[in-house]
């Protein structure tokens, strides 16, 4: 996850500086459904966890061109985000799963670097619609510890990626970086609990009406 990171930053940062006369020369606005598969994790400022939790997403998104080379990209989808933790101390062992599930709406600035080949960035926000933790195995039942009320709705970020468009058809891989934490504060203990953040890979494909 930290390598795929590196890589899409530095790809964008690079790129983005580029204006070509190969980009996309279409103005009409399009319109579409897309959807793909998430490896998602959680991340502290001190280090990530290795267990990554598989899920998927799928949703619509409209592509309005501003330039021959710009377009901005809003999309509305649900997304599922969460983490697997393996846990093994003096007191318990076991593998716990975060699953968290959201409405998110980014809005993307893509770059057409060739008539094919493009390059996104932008922010995202999203509304945690349901959350639980599941004990997979292990003496401590954490599904009557953790529920939805326990995580904070509203999850906001950044996000990148690469994409290619084929006609009708698009693919595309993206990386959305948490900005805010998952976990709620304990107002008794003062803790935060799962004190961490959404780290996003999916992979997509995408499918225009127009």
């Amino acid at each position: 996850m930290k390598n795929s990171k590196i890589i899409l930053a530095s790809l964008v940062l690079t790129v983005m500086g580029f204006t070509n006369s190969n980009a996309q020369s279409s103005n009409v606005t399009k319109f579409g459904v897309k959807g793909g598969v998430n490896f998602s994790n959680l991340y502290t400022d001190n280090a990530d966890d290795e267990n990554v939790l598989t899920g998927f997403n799928v949703g619509l998104y409209a592509k309005v061109p501003v330039t021959n080379s710009i377009s901005i990209q809003p999309e509305i989808y649900y997304t599922g985000k969460g983490a697997e933790v393996v846990y093994n101390n003096a007191f318990a062992s076991g593998t716990a799963k975060f699953k968290l599930n959201y409405i998110e709406v980014p809005v993307m600035l893509v770059a057409n670097v060739t008539k094919n080949f493009n390059v996104q960035v932008g922010p995202y926000a999203g509304y945690l619609i349901s959350g639980k933790t599941t004990n997979e195995s292990g003496t401590y039942n954490f599904q009557d510890n953790i529920n939805t009320d326990d995580f904070n709705k509203i999850d906001a970020g950044v996000a990148a990626g690469l994409g290619i468009d084929l006609e009708t058809v698009s693919f595309g891989v993206r990386y959305n970086y948490g900005l805010t934490k998952v976990g709620k504060e304990n107002p008794t203990t003062k803790q935060t609990y799962p004190d961490a953040k959404n780290s996003v890979l999916s992979f997509y494909g995408a499918f225009s009406f127009n």
